[in-house]
């Protein structure tokens, strides 16, 4: 009897801790259903202007609605007040030409309202992508890889593909490949074009763009008779950013500017000419820039950018031909952890980046060619001051005893 009991009451619990939790739900939705948003249209016009438009509407007197959103990765919210017509129709022409937004990001926005009764409200959250759509893009795609252009014909794009493939099994041999995500790579037939969507965008550089995080690759390459060479060239750089960044998450960002381009660098297939002839002739004229000066970021004068890509590339090889495959990848970890560019480098190979600078300088540019020799031949003198001074010091030695004796 008394088991039965028990049962009994364990049902009727049951049965309460049920129907409390549908009242809960249904006071949730109830609550969620104060805010109507309908008729939601958003039209972003490229380094101009975003349009949102909506109707808003709701059964409790609103006081004020507001429009918040942000680019998906910013940490602070932008936030607009609406006006509402007599029908609860509401739009807002946002200026991007001077609030800019990266060029093919997504942008987040909601709706939050205010009742009269203090309380507020928001709605769900909706998304926007925020494409350069000043050209008629068109589109292929193999695998996780989509290549995006629109000059040129279909063999054009074929070519970029292919070379978009085979630079993954390049950059492999240096980070490992992630294809879990899309790779989208947006092609510009010239680099004006790409400067005017760099510039929309908020960014300074000019040559390729890429964006790890959103898995986007920016390039400048006409259809010509180089195009192969330059789809070789530029496309692996730009995806090797992306990959390096899926390999370390956001440890990519604690990596210097040199190992970051110098491992990019690494991936091209053709070298460009123009680096050895910018060493050489930075090391003459003693303008080298100090890798200790490109930890941050790489000048902003076009020209010493150039010869901090060309140091960074050299550098970088000279430090792999030397520590290794597992040497470098060591290095990358280090700084991914969080470690200073001095103390990175120190760590992975025991020496400190300034004398890895003056070796690397030594070694790859022939700077200070007798130092280096005196250097190299300082063990074998030691060597044979060891074997020269020991016999004399026997026979002073000797000669001291004989005088002892006599």
């Amino acid at each position: 009897m008394k088991k039965t009991k028990s049962i009994f009451l364990c049902a009727l619990t049951g049965i309460a801790l049920i129907a409390a939790l549908m009242q809960f739900n249904g006071a949730q939705a109830q609550a969620a259903s104060r805010i109507e948003v309908t008729e939601l249209n958003v039209s972003p016009v490229f380094g101009q202007q975003i349009t949102f438009s909506a109707r808003i509407q709701s059964s409790i007197q609103m006081v004020q609605v507001s429009l918040l959103f942000h680019e998906a990765r910013e940490q602070v919210t932008r936030v607009e007040t609406l006006r509402l017509d007599a029908e609860g129709r509401t739009s807002l022409v946002y200026d991007v030409s001077q609030n800019v937004f990266p060029p093919f990001s997504n942008i987040v926005f909601w709706y939050q309202v205010t009742f009269i009764d203090g309380s507020i409200e928001t709605s769900d959250i909706y998304s926007v992508s925020y494409k350069d759509d000043r050209f008629p893009w068109r589109d292929i795609t193999a695998g996780p890889v989509n290549v995006h252009w629109y000059d040129g014909d279909d063999a054009f794009a074929q070519s970029a593909l292919d070379a978009a493939s085979a630079s993954l099994i390049q950059i492999n041999e240096i980070v490992p490949v992630t294809l879990d995500a899309p790779v989208d790579i947006y092609i510009y037939s010239s680099i004006e074009d790409l400067q005017g969507a760099l510039t929309l965008g908020g960014e300074k550089w000019v040559g390729g763009h890429a964006d790890p995080e959103l898995g986007i690759a920016l390039v400048a390459i006409p259809p010509s008779d180089l195009q192969s060479i330059e789809m070789q060239t530029e496309i692996p750089h730009e995806l090797a950013h992306v990959m390096l960044y899926r390999s370390l998450g956001d440890g990519y960002k604690n990596l210097p500017a040199w190992l970051i381009e110098g491992l990019a660098s690494m991936t091209e297939q053709y070298a460009n000419a123009d680096y050895a002839q910018a060493l050489t002739l930075a090391s003459q004229n003693n303008s080298l820039i100090p890798f200790s000066d490109l930890c941050d970021s790489f000048p902003p004068d076009t020209g010493r950018a150039f010869l901090a890509y060309a140091q960074s590339q050299s550098f970088v090889r000279y430090l792999r031909e030397t520590y290794g495959a597992t040497g470098v990848t060591t290095l990358t970890r280090h700084y991914a952890d969080g470690l200073d560019c001095e103390i990175g480098a120190t760590r992975a190979f025991s020496v400190p980046l300034n004398q890895l600078d003056t070796h690397w300088r030594e070694t790859v540019l022939g700077q200070n060619v007798g130092g280096v020799a005196i250097r190299n031949l300082f063990p074998y003198v030691i060597i044979m001051i060891l074997i020269l001074i020991v016999p004399i010091w026997g026979a002073i030695d000797m000669m001291r005893a004989r005088r002892k004796r006599g």
